[in-house]
């Protein structure tokens, strides 16, 4: 039986599921003169190269948008510890005409 690849790309997708090493990590995620995406060190897909100027650019958004949804709120406009305005119970009357 034929010995599955640990590492290639499927779709145009790239994936690597071989145990990455500190070394590999750091130079996966910073590589001087290539894009703002880089082949992950393990798992599927892409990710940030770090030494892309727009890549900072990304996490600062990224970054200012959680820091504004953490001080609105952060549920959406649906905060489940503000009190109810229940007044009692309703009474719904249906007319069979």
């Amino acid at each position: 039986m034929a010995d599955k690849q640990s590492s290639g790309e499927i779709l145009g997708i790239p994936y690597n599921f071989e145990r990455p090493s500190l070394g590999r990590l750091l130079s996966s995620y910073w590589q001087p003169g290539k894009g703002m995406l880089v082949e992950k060190p393990f798992g599927i897909g892409y990710t940030l190269n770090l030494a892309n100027w727009r890549s900072w650019i990304v996490l600062a958004v990224a970054g200012g948008l959680y820091y504004q949804q953490q001080q609105s709120g952060g549920s959406g406009g649906l905060d489940e510890d503000a009190p109810e305005d229940d007044d009692g119970p309703v009474e719904v009357i249906v007319d069979d005409d």
